[in-house]
């Protein structure tokens, strides 16, 4: 059975930072990419970022280049999302997703599992 399990989440400051992880188990998190997506509140889910089985490939949302580095430990089955800089605007439900198929990708119908996310509060 394949779980993805987001922590890190939390009430900060502007300006502030978080580090969100998610820890894969039932499957072998190398062969897949992974992605992060969020939710605010009355809004539609967006891509945040993704990387590549490896890591050598990485994607991201225009307004978080430059603030936010995703990256893994494929020895540990754990995806980090580095968050610095954080606006009110970063509120959201965050959540991982795993696709085996693709080196990486935007599109939240290409991933095959999820999570069930983690609450990240931007305060100004």
């Amino acid at each position: 059975q394949v779980q993805l399990v987001e922590s890190g989440g939390g009430l900060v400051q502007a300006g502030g930072s978080l580090r969100l992880s998610c820890v894969a188990s039932g499957l072998t998190l190398s062969r897949y990419s992974m992605g992060w997506f969020r939710q605010g509140p009355g809004m539609e889910r967006e891509f945040v970022a993704s990387i590549s089985w490896g890591g050598g490939a990485t994607q991201y949302l225009d307004s978080v280049k430059g603030r936010f580095t995703v990256s893994r430990d494929n020895a540990k089955n754990t995806v980090y999302l580095h968050m610095n800089s954080l606006k009110p605007e970063d509120t959201a439900v965050y959540s991982c997703a795993a696709d085996r198929i693709s080196s990486g990708t935007m599109r939240a119908s290409d991933y095959d599992y999820w999570g069930q996310g983690t609450q990240v509060t931007v305060s100004s």
